[in-house]
């Protein structure tokens, strides 16, 4: 790390992110005066500034805050030009601007000279450009099936807690998993009890025989929803009315949603298939097809971490204290890394721990053993859980090797070893 009194050996442009214009700064060996100068978001503007920091003739280090997407089509000349990009923290820059200045006063200017003395000291990070890296498709994949299934289940938490209760309760203990959808196809053809008991048992059956699709025991099924209809609370309305109209398009909107989930999910398995990464994260216990698409799309190539707890710290999920002179508070996790990544984590944990014979199940049911029902004690056996995927993510990927389910025992100290 360099002193903030010497200026590096190369030039050094700081870059405030904004929609329409950016806050440039540059400070070059040489030159007693730094140089700024706004840059609008357009491609004359871009290719100026290319042209003036080529013009320098020395290396030169670019450095900007992450704002929203506004920074990548301008990053991705700058590399592309042959400059070399850094990424300045957000929670940096904010307590950096803080110390430096002694106020919350903030604006463009001032953050790119705190971005400068920020390159200055070297407190930066790595920027690795996702189309550059190869993995732009598949993050607008994994956060576009992301944006679809939130979607999703907020207009299936309204069917099921608005138009439901009003006119078909009873259906609702009919209802499978949330990724099927021929829940949603039976509810648009027969959306009230009525619909159902103007028909006879074996009209409704023909009826309703192909909506439901294959099921074991089909035909009980069906007539218990028959005798269902027959003793429903539900309003009394045509199914002409609008108030039915709108529910059906609720249903043909969540429909909607459940087809493009599939689309996804299949464009991504086609993407992916020939990934050595894909497959091998596919091997490890509660990681499908959606989990290990995510944990590509967020980490990148986890080669460029040199040691497993490099990834844990970029996941979040580094232990973190906090200390002054006698006082020791409690360790817990940092949370300063991927937020989407670490939930990942979290969810594949949740569903190895519910597999069949597995190390991250028996791991969890050794830390849970002295109190099985402690929801404290349990949240830390998930944590712990998570941790160790995250190990194991890391180490299948980085090994090339195939994931091999290892029992962890206990040693003699009493201790668990580690994974």
């Amino acid at each position: 790390m360099t002193s903030p009194n010497v200026i590096p050996a190369d030039a050094l442009v700081a870059i405030d992110i904004a929609k329409v214009r950016n806050e440039v700064l540059i400070e070059a060996p040489g030159h007693k005066r730094r140089r700024r100068l706004p840059v609008l978001n357009t491609r004359a503007e871009h290719d100026r500034l290319i042209e003036i920091l080529q013009a320098y003739d020395q290396p030169v280090v670019c450095g900007f805050e992450a704002t929203g997407n506004y920074h990548r089509p301008i990053a991705w000349r700058l590399a592309e030009a042959g400059f070399e990009v850094r990424l300045v923290s957000s929670l940096a820059l904010a307590r950096t601007r803080e110390a430096l200045h002694n106020s919350w006063d903030k604006n463009d200017p001032k953050d790119a000279q705190v971005i400068l003395h920020m390159l200055r000291i070297q407190a930066t990070q790595v920027y690795h450009d996702p189309l550059r890296a190869g993995i732009n498709d598949v993050q607008e994949l994994s956060k576009t099936h992301e944006a679809i299934a939130r979607a999703k289940t907020e207009i299936q938490h309204r069917i099921l807690t608005h138009y439901l209760p009003l006119y078909f309760p009873e259906i609702d203990r009919f209802r499978g998993n949330s990724r099927s959808d021929w829940f949603f196809a039976f509810l648009h053809a027969f959306p009230t009890p009525a619909s159902i008991t103007v028909l006879t048992k074996e009209e409704f059956a023909a009826a309703a025989w192909d909506v439901v699709g294959r099921k074991v025991g089909k035909t009980q099924i069906l007539m218990d929803i028959f005798e269902t209809s027959r003793s429903s609370i539900g309003l009394l309305l045509p199914l002409d009315a609008p108030a039915i109209c709108m529910f059906r398009m609720v249903i043909d909107e969540v429909r909607s949603l459940i087809r493009q989930r599939n689309e996804i999910e299949a464009q991504a398995d086609d993407l992916l298939r020939h990934s050595q990464d894909y497959q091998l994260l596919r091997q490890v216990p509660g990681i499908g097809p959606i989990n290990a698409l995510t944990i590509i799309a967020e980490a990148g190539d986890l080669r460029r971490f040199g040691y497993h707890r490099q990834f844990l710290k970029f996941c979040g999920l580094d232990l973190s204290t906090r200390k002054s002179g006698q006082y020791r508070g409690q360790t817990r996790l940092s949370k300063f890394g991927n937020a989407r990544l670490r939930r990942t984590l979290w969810i594949a944990g949740q569903v190895a721990i519910r597999q069949r014979e597995n190390g991250f199940r028996h791991k969890f049911e050794r830390y849970i053993a002295r109190d099985r029902d402690n929801p404290d004690l349990r949240r830390k056996a998930m944590t712990a859980i998570t941790a160790k995927v995250a190990r194991v993510v890391d180490a299948v990927v980085k090994s090339g090797s195939v994931y091999r389910p290892i029992v962890e025992g206990r040693v003699p100290g009493g201790r668990t070893s580690v994974s």
